[in-house]
């Protein structure tokens, strides 16, 4: 299944998309990843998804990857006696242990660690940002306030806290088991929410040990301080626009992408950007033109992965949505300025032997004007390596390891197949122009680049750049 882009899409599955030939569809139109929100689905949910996506994975010939998607603490107030309360600007309020129905004046936390952690001054949100109050006093118990900017709460409702670093970790009792259910899936990437610090990510690893990628969601401030940090440790990242708005100023977010973006791509780390792409095809075949500029600005900026939330799990139009992504991000693809602000935003390589072979490899095709680049990769490494060049020419990567294939179904540029590891270079050399040619993105009479490392099969040793001659189907290499 050969693309016409080069950034991934990611849909997520929900009651509007479930169904197996609806995934088969939503592939078709332009998925690459599926991902499975936890915040609404159970394991029984999550195992029968996994099996669908399998079938439709077997169907179609192609790795397709899957995220699973932790819901992360879930702070929120109790409950007021008239089920909602009006809070007027500069009154003040308690949050406190108190589990007797709220009023007007006060309101039950059932969450002790936000007590203990929240100082005087200190912000607290609640209901996505539209109340806003100021802590002005802390003690055993209770939080007093004043109400910055007020208006109807309703019960339940969830607290955000800019300001305050919890101690207990991004991973709840229910993520632990969420997460244990899908590394029982085989399941290729975990997203884990609410990131403060790295610790929260080391948290996580431990667990997972290699055996998915960790992606960490950036949406909280004290993530965005410790940015280097929580890159260097995981294996992608999210752009969670939609939190991030809440605790944050809106309008420092689009600075914020770009940075995060760039930073990424410096440390070879996928990044994905959500939250809110297409929000009104939720409800409406077409998107905006605001949508449209959104998705282009991400596309320009050389994210890997742009993805989709409401729109393909509970939206009216699943997979016009995506059709719609393939088509916005295929036409930024194709624009004249496109390959000039991508390679206005390349890093210069690190002093390894496997990034300066990348680096060669994508000036030699460029230069030769080659067919294609083809990548051995066991690990996934050298395939993230060539990706991070963004080369003007399409990327294969190659890899014994059905697991890799499907985790770089996410990584910008790459298109995946299965294959055994060579026996040796002559044997290379075949495997890449008959993979390449049967896959379209050769013909008899090119020329490609490949990279590999040797001995083959050893995880993360590119070391070796060959060009090579594509000839017919029963000719030798």
């Amino acid at each position: 299944m050969k693309r016409s882009r080069r950034v991934k899409i990611l849909a997520t599955l929900g009651p509007s998309s479930n169904e197996e030939k609806t995934i088969e569809a939503l592939f078709r139109a332009g998925a690459d990843v599926f991902r499975i929100n936890m915040s609404h689905a159970s394991h029984e949910l999550m195992a029968e998804t996994v099996a669908k996506i399998r079938r439709v994975e077997e169907k179609v010939d192609h790795p397709i990857g899957i995220l699973v998607d932790l819901q992360g603490p879930k702070l929120r107030i109790g409950k007021f006696a008239a089920d909602s309360v009006m809070l007027e600007e500069g009154r003040t309020f308690r949050l406190d242990d108190d589990q007797t129905p709220g009023d007007a004046t006060r309101v039950h936390l059932p969450h002790p660690e936000i007590i203990g952690a929240v100082e005087p001054g200190h912000r607290l949100l609640l209901d996505d940002g539209k109340i806003q109050l100021r802590a002005t006093a802390v003690d055993a118990g209770y939080i007093d306030t004043v109400v910055v900017y007020g208006g109807k709460l309703s019960s339940k409702k969830g607290v955000s806290l800019p300001e305050t670093i919890l101690p207990s970790g991004a991973l709840t009792p229910k993520d632990r088991a969420d997460l244990d259910a899908a590394l029982k899936q085989s399941i290729d990437w975990i997203a884990l929410s609410f990131v403060q610090r790295p610790e929260d990510v080391m948290e996580i690893r431990k667990v997972v040990q290699g055996r998915a990628g960790v992606m960490a969601k950036i949406e909280k401030p004290q993530a965005v301080e410790r940015l280097e940090e929580i890159i260097r440790l995981c294996d992608a990242l999210m752009i969670a626009r939609g939190d991030l708005g809440v605790e944050m100023p809106i309008e420092q977010v689009p600075g914020l992408q770009k940075r995060m973006i760039r930073i990424a791509r410096r440390k070879g780390k996928p990044v994905v950007v959500a939250t809110q792409m297409l929000e009104s095809m939720i409800t409406s075949p077409m998107p905006t033109r605001a949508e449209v500029s959104d998705v282009s600005i991400a596309v320009f900026e050389g994210a890997d992965a742009i993805m989709l939330s409401a729109e393909s799990a509970a939206g009216q139009y699943p997979v016009e949505a995506v059709r719609m992504m393939d088509k916005v991000a295929i036409a930024v693809e194709s624009d004249a300025l496109y390959s000039g602000i991508v390679r206005a935003q390349a890093v210069e390589p690190e002093a390894t032997t496997a990034d300066a072979i990348s680096a060669a490899t994508r000036q030699v095709a460029e230069t030769l004007n080659l067919a294609a680049i083809v990548t051995f990769t066991h690990s996934g490494s050298t395939g993230i390596r060539a990706s991070r060049e963004r080369p003007t020419k399409p990327i294969l990567a190659c890899s014994p390891v059905k697991e890799t294939a499907r985790r770089l179904s996410l990584v910008w540029g790459m298109h995946c197949v299965q294959t055994d590891d060579p026996i040796d270079t002559e044997d290379m050399v075949k495997r890449a122009c008959d993979t390449a040619r049967d896959h379209g993105f050769a013909r008899p009479g090119d020329s490609i680049a490949i990279s590999a490392g040797v001995p083959f099969g050893s995880p993360g040793t590119t070391n070796m750049l060959r060009i090579a001659y594509v000839n017919g189907p029963a000719d030798q290499y």
